[in-house]
């Protein structure tokens, strides 16, 4: 358990932001434990395989094996440096790894209990040299287990940042921060958050807390403090189907809805328009209008206005019936 003291300040300056290296960092927890992310073993089933062949997983020699352990182990604070924005980019989030002072990763890998294996004992020897390393495998392992899914997660990942910023605007700071999962909740000034090997420090000014929205760290919390502003990574909502494959639709589900609106909603993975929604799904434009009204009307898809867009979304409703049915 961790208490993060918050001024006014700091809250007023709470933002979020997406990270190409967060998803590497807790996506490597889930294949240390896949038992405990039910909902990523379609992944998990996927990704192992090669990612073993290539020396990356499950190797006495990967650096990043060996720095990211089974939950709820410490987790370095340099694997994951605040990212800038909401446009994730692993090649600028990788220059950030590379650049962490020597003083700080030898000061972080002092807190791993146990002896050091020859390849932390060798990143603790040069710094500079290991990082850079690390950040080739990284890049590698990035290619094979996230690069061929990352638009899917993206879409999802951009989704939860709208909601949660349509929350922040309609009801405060407290409702946003207390809404983020079972492990944090808002008390007063001060953020409480569930979790061991937490070293967020009070953030009394500076640029606040960055909150992070993740695909792998369902059905968790992970929190940093990485150089003066802490970051708080929370799982991203509607993740109930998010491995299906195109053509998976529950038959339960098209049991009850049809098969056409089953496939909506299915492939309704963050916001959609109508025009994307009938690229995905191969209905007609018209097709997909009508049935996202049907689905309006039953509650499982709300509809809002960006721009000239029209952006269509599941509802929690959906998101439950998903995930009982799949």
């Amino acid at each position: 358990m961790v208490a993060i003291s918050m001024s006014a300040g700091a809250v007023a300056r709470i933002r979020f932001a997406v990270s190409c290296l967060w998803e590497v960092v807790a996506s490597v927890r889930v294949l240390r434990d896949p038992g405990d992310h039910a909902v990523h073993l379609p992944w998990v089933r996927r990704v192992r395989r090669p990612l073993v062949e290539a020396g990356l997983i499950e190797a006495d020699t990967g650096l990043l094996w060996q720095l990211v352990p089974a939950p709820p182990g410490y987790l370095a604070d340099f694997l994951t440096p605040p990212p800038a924005d909401l446009n994730p980019d692993l090649a600028a989030e990788l220059t950030a790894l590379r650049a962490t002072p020597a003083g700080s990763v030898r000061a972080h890998l002092d807190l791993y209990p146990g002896d050091r294996t020859p390849a932390l004992a060798a990143l603790y020897a040069d710094p500079p040299a290991g990082l850079r390393r690390l950040s080739a495998e990284i890049e590698a392992y990035w290619r094979i287990a996230l690069a061929p899914h990352w638009p899917r997660l993206r879409l999802l990942l951009d989704a939860d940042v709208t909601a949660r910023a349509r929350l922040l605007a309609e009801d405060g700071a407290a409702v946003l921060l207390n809404d983020l999962h079972r492990q944090v909740r808002w008390e007063g000034d001060t953020l409480v958050v569930a979790q061991r090997h937490c070293l967020a420090p009070d953030v009394a000014d500076g640029p606040g807390l960055v909150l992070v929205p993740s695909v792998f760290v369902w059905p968790s919390v992970l929190s940093v403090s990485a150089g003066d502003a802490p970051q708080l990574a929370y799982p991203a909502s509607g993740l109930g189907t998010l491995w299906e494959r195109p053509n998976d639709v529950p038959d339960a589900l098209a049991a009850v809805l049809g098969r056409g609106r089953a496939r909506l909603l299915t492939e309704l993975v963050g916001e959609a328009s109508t025009t994307e929604l009938a690229r995905r799904s191969g209905m007609s434009p018209g097709g997909v209008s009508q049935h996202l009204t049907a689905l309006r009307a039953a509650g499982l898809v709300v509809t809002h206005r960006r721009g000239r867009s029209l952006l269509s979304a599941r509802t929690d409703l959906a998101e439950a019936l998903l995930s009982a049915t799949a």
